[in-house]
């Protein structure tokens, strides 16, 4: 038993100690930082790029989101992958005014391939950008996404990631779990590694990389999250992310939990292969650039086995309590203050954060109250992806068929 209570004593400190860190750095989002000064003062050639498939029913409202972008029209040309698709997603995209390539592979069909072989098509054919920008084909993008990318640029940034909304938050309460949890990482997260001159992370879309940087090292994934892949790769190289809070679009978000579950399943199980193939990367970046950015990109990964920490350290104290080792008092303690952190605290957090945002609060309310139904289902989702993990790619289907004025209106 007193070897229980030792290693119950050290997973206790492990778990505050890597808690009060997040904490502390979180609190960083509360303080505004002087804007960087411009390296240069240039308008640089953009390519938008939207990798889809079966996306007919939203992909025409993205390219005219797109082509209306307050930036100068011969600047920046739209292309959409067709991946895969078996509906009019080709057709549609043209007739928007998008330059099409079409893919077929039924072996490899993840967003990180077909992006792979789209690098190379236009390698062959000799076509040269400053930078790119990435979307999912069911996003709406804010006129000055690409002004505000181009001035990050222009700052020496050289990967970015937009500002990630959402389109749909009070549709039902899994899309408000989505939003919840979107803003809080967008300010807790991002915006607050940001502004201590640490390193934010790809979101999925909306994001920027320099062309050179692609040409240089190619679009090299393999994981099922292929934007946290790309950051992780980038920081274990010693480059710092970048946040364009100004830079803003529009995503939509599952309505039902099977999706939900699928999506969610994808990314857990993204996470567990990021663990198993940048781990040593991170940690030699950490002992290489002797960075706190580096060290807190290697923390990163370390969500997953906190979760596993956590639950040993639950277990644990039961254990001690059937060996008489600990009062039934102490016990209902121990899991009040585990259940308080994991399921109380963020709905509180979340308010904040909208309050902070001056997003209106009402709507959101049912969504509020599901939010820890929403976040206990994802440790069962971790669980299950650490278990026995689904490496299967699933499409989440996106109806939501709204153009950007209704949204910013």
């Amino acid at each position: 038993m007193e070897y229980l209570y030792i290693l119950q004593q050290a997973l206790v400190w492990i778990i505050t100690i890597f808690w009060l860190y997040n904490i502390v750095i979180s609190a960083c989002s509360l303080v505004k930082i002087k804007d960087k000064p411009l390296l240069i003062n240039k308008k640089h050639k953009f390519m938008a790029l939207i990798p889809a498939h079966n996306e007919e029913a939203v992909v025409a409202n993205l390219v005219e989101s797109l082509k209306n972008q307050n930036y100068p029209k011969e600047l920046f040309d739209i292309y959409v992958i067709a991946d895969n698709c078996t509906d009019n997603t080709a057709k549609v995209a043209r007739e928007a005014g998008a330059l099409v390539y079409e893919r077929f592979d039924e072996t490899k069909k993840t967003k990180g391939y077909a992006m792979q072989w789209f690098f190379s098509k236009l390698e062959e054919e000799g076509k040269d950008y400053d930078a790119l920008c990435v979307f999912d084909a069911d996003n709406l993008v804010m006129p000055e996404f690409i002004n505000a990318m181009n001035k990050k640029l222009c700052q020496g940034e050289e990967v970015v990631q937009g500002y990630r909304d959402i389109k749909n938050p009070t549709d039902s309460w899994i899309a408000s779990g989505y939003a919840l949890f979107y803003w809080t990482m967008h300010r807790f997260y991002h915006l607050a590694r940001y502004n201590l001159g640490l390193s934010p992370l790809l979101n999925g879309t909306g994001f920027m990389v320099k062309y050179d940087l692609i040409k240089q090292e190619g679009w090299n994934t393999k994981t099922l999250t292929e934007d946290i892949e790309f950051s992780l790769i980038n920081i274990a190289k010693g480059r710092k992310l970048g946040w364009a809070v100004d830079a803003v679009v529009f995503d939509e978000q599952p309505l039902e939990y099977k999706q939900s579950w699928n999506q969610r399943m994808r990314w857990s199980v993204g996470h567990i292969q990021c663990v198993k193939y940048y781990l040593k990367d991170l940690a030699r970046g950490v002992k290489e650039h002797k960075t706190l950015m580096n060290f807190d990109g290697l923390l990163y990964l370390m969500g997953m086995p906190m979760l596993i920490i956590t639950l040993g350290l639950l277990v644990i104290n039961f254990i001690i309590y059937v060996g008489n080792g600990m009062t039934t008092a102490a016990l209902l303690w121990n899991y009040a203050r585990y259940i308080g952190a994991t399921f109380l605290l963020p709905p509180f957090t979340a308010i904040l954060i909208m309050w902070l945002d001056k997003r209106p609060i009402k709507p959101m309310i049912k969504g509020i109250v599901c939010y820890p139904l929403f976040l206990g289902s994802w440790i069962i989702i971790n669980i299950k992806a650490l278990i026995k993990p689904d490496t299967t790619w699933t499409k989440i289907e996106h109806t939501r068929n709204v153009k950007v004025d209704e949204i910013s209106n």
